[in-house]
């Protein structure tokens, strides 16, 4: 791969922009490009650079998409086109490739909002797992690097939290257990429109009831509401903080990995 491709790599990732590098690892007969050319994906589809056009370059596209929906990391791609099939299909070589997806940048993180008891131990399971955490409050007796040395903290008012740095994309799985039901429903507000992979609310049934009824009478759009898992985590009888951020924790890794989160939990 040329320097050229290396430098635009590291100014999306920098950039906290997400791409993946697609490279030819491997080519028999006859290929438009050889081992090592390469071509970077951006999560609109946009393309830099080229592995040789064609009908194999679309294949490679919508499998690097693919990937940063879902969040996976690398994947082997392969394909055989002989000269017949390769006409029709508008590919003027018949070959086997083999392409080699790496995703650069943005990754699965959790983003807890309290940075209370449960809060506390989440980030603590959280770490354990590899995924990047960061845990926001606005007590910064609370969330600060001695009292919770996991990940990262951020001590603020919550309209700040945006210009403080928080990362919040679609690969940001979310938790609000925030110290009242008023800040949580601020939470919610500040979290309207923006792109997460999952919201969860921690709290009684009869809070979410009052949260829910709040934001509707303050113009929050049902839709919104809906898309958040409340209560949050899944149905194990949880009752202590370290319990709870289990069960917050496993609804976490279910939504990461795909699993079905409806019949989850319904099974207590």
């Amino acid at each position: 791969m040329d320097y050229p491709m290396l430098r635009r790599l590291t100014e999306l990732v920098e950039a906290g922009r997400e791409a993946v590098l697609c490279t030819v690892v491997d080519e028999q007969g006859s290929t438009p490009r050889g081992r090592g050319a390469a071509m970077l994906v951006l999560p609109d589809g946009s393309t830099e650079g080229t592995i040789g056009g064609g009908v194999t370059e679309h294949h490679v596209i919508e499998r690097a998409r693919a990937m940063m929906r879902e969040g996976t990391g690398t994947e082997l791609y392969r394909e055989s086109l002989d000269a017949e099939k390769a006409l029709p299909e508008g590919a003027v070589c018949g070959g086997d490739v083999m392409v080699y997806l790496e995703r650069y940048g943005r990754s699965p993180e959790v983003v807890i909002f309290g940075a209370g008891h449960v809060g506390r131990a989440l980030a603590r399971l959280v770490c354990d797992t590899g995924m990047p955490v960061l845990t926001w409050d606005e007590r910064a007796e609370f969330a600060n690097g001695e009292s919770i040395p996991w990940g990262r903290t951020l001590a603020c008012p919550l309209n700040e939290v945006f210009d403080r740095g928080l990362p919040l994309h679609s690969a940001s799985f979310v938790v609000i257990a925030t110290r009242g039901h008023a800040l949580d429903a601020e939470v919610v507000k500040l979290l309207e429109g923006r792109k997460c992979a999952y919201i969860g609310m921690i709290g009684s049934r009869r809070k979410i009831a009052f949260v829910r009824e709040r934001l509707i009478e303050e113009g929050v759009a049902p839709d919104q509401i809906d898309r958040i898992y409340q209560p949050i985590g899944l149905p194990i009888r949880a009752e202590t903080p370290e319990e709870i951020a289990v069960s917050i924790l496993a609804e976490i890794i279910a939504a990461r990995r795909g699993a079905d989160l409806d019949q989850l939990r319904s099974t207590l």
